[in-house]
C-alpha cells in the first residue's frame, strides 16, 4: 500500500476514491481559517513518484473507478504535468471513470480555457474549489485576497470547458459584523455561475490559530453560535436563484445540520426545515 505523506485530506464524497497525491501541501497556505497544511511545505511530487503509488494502488484496487488528486490544489501542477498522470492512471486502471481534484481560486483562475479543455480531454472530470465568501472584504481579512471577478471568471472556464465544479462557502466565517455581507455577496456570485454541487461548511477554528484569525477583523470577530450559524444558511438559501440545476449538500462534519437537496427546486422545502430547527430547538 501506498505510505502517505500526512497529513491527508478528501473531500466527504471521495470516501470510496483511490486517492493519490500529485502534489504535496498547499501553493497559497496562507487562508487564516484553515490549517490543513500549515505542517506541510508545498511541493509538486516527481511524475515516477506519483506513477509509482498509481502501480501500488492497482495490485489492490484494479477494478477501483473514481480518483482523487491530492494534497490541497494540485491544479497548481503545469498542465504537461497533470497530462501525464492523468494519461497514466487512465492506463493502469481499466475502469476508471472519473479524476477529482481540489483547486484554489487562484490556480483556476491562472489555467486558460484551453488547458482545462485538454485537462477534462484527459480526463479531469470534477474541480473542487473553495469560494469560501463572495465578499472581498471578508476574503481579505482571511487572507484569501481574491475577487468576485476572478472568482466567476475562473467557474466559468471551468464549466466552458466541460468539468464539473463543487463549490463551497463557510458559514460563520465573516462573525457577527459582516454576516449579511457575506451571505449576500455569496449569493450574488453563485447566482452568476453555473456549477454542479453547492456545500456549506461552519467555521471551525483550532486554538493556536484563533487570535491571528480575529487579530485580522481589527479584534472585533464574535464568532456565531448555532442558532446564527443556522440563520445564515437560511437566509444563504432564500438569496439563491442558480441558472441551473445544482445539487446542494450540507453534509461536512463541522455542520449543525444536514441537509440535501437540489435547487432551484427544492429551495422552500429547505429553507423550511432550516426554519423548523431554528423554531423548535434553538
Amino acid at each position: 500500500m501506498i505510505e502517505y505523506h500526512q497529513p491527508l485530506y478528501r473531500p466527504p464524497a471521495e470516501a470510496n476514491s483511490i486517492i493519490i497525491q500529485a502534489t504535496l501541501g498547499c501553493s497559497f497556505n496562507k487562508c487564516t481559517f484553515c490549517t490543513m497544511y500549515e505542517s506541510k511545505e508545498f511541493s509538486i511530487r516527481r511524475l515516477e513518484d506519483v506513477f509509482k503509488d498509481i502501480d501500488k494502488m492497482v495490485s489492490f484496487y484494479s477494478d477501483a473507478n473514481k480518483m482523487f488528486l491530492a494534497d490541497g490544489d494540485a491544479l497548481a501542477c503545469k498542465t504537461e504535468h497533470l497530462v501525464k498522470i492523468l494519461e497514466y492512471a487512465y492506463s493502469k486502471f481499466p475502469k476508471l471513470r472519473r479524476v477529482s481534484i481540489y483547486a484554489s481560486a487562484f490556480n483556476l483562475h491562472d489555467k486558460s480555457i484551453e488547458e482545462l479543455k485538454l485537462l477534462k480531454e484527459k480526463g479531469l472530470t470534477l474541480i473542487y474549489y473553495g469560494i469560501e465568501s463572495g465578499s472581498f472584504e471578508v476574503l481579505k481579512r482571511i487572507q484569501k485576497p481574491i475577487s468576485s471577478s476572478k472568482m466567476i471568471e475562473g467557474l466559468n472556464k471551468a464549466f466552458e470547458a466541460g468539468m464539473k465544479t463543487s463549490v463551497t462557502v463557510i458559514l460563520g466565517v465573516a462573525g457577527k459584523k459582516y454576516s449579511n455581507l457575506h451571505i449576500e455577496e455569496s449569493a450574488k456570485i453563485l447566482n452568476q455561475i453555473k456549477i454542479t454541487y453547492l456545500s456549506t461548511l461552519q467555521l471551525m477554528l483550532e486554538s493556536h490559530t484563533k487570535e491571528k484569525f480575529v487579530k485580522n477583523f481589527d479584534g472585533e470577530f464574535e464568532l456565531l453560535n448555532t442558532k446564527e450559524m443556522l440563520e445564515e444558511q437560511k437566509y444563504f438559501l432564500e438569496l439563491l436563484n442558480p441558472i441551473n440545476k445544482v445539487i446542494f449538500r450540507s453534509n461536512h462534519v463541522s455542520n449543525s445540520l444536514a441537509l440535501a437537496g437540489t435547487l432551484p427546486k427544492d429551495k422552500d422545502r429547505l429553507v423550511d426545515e432550516v426554519s423548523y430547527v431554528i423554531e423548535n430547538y434553538l
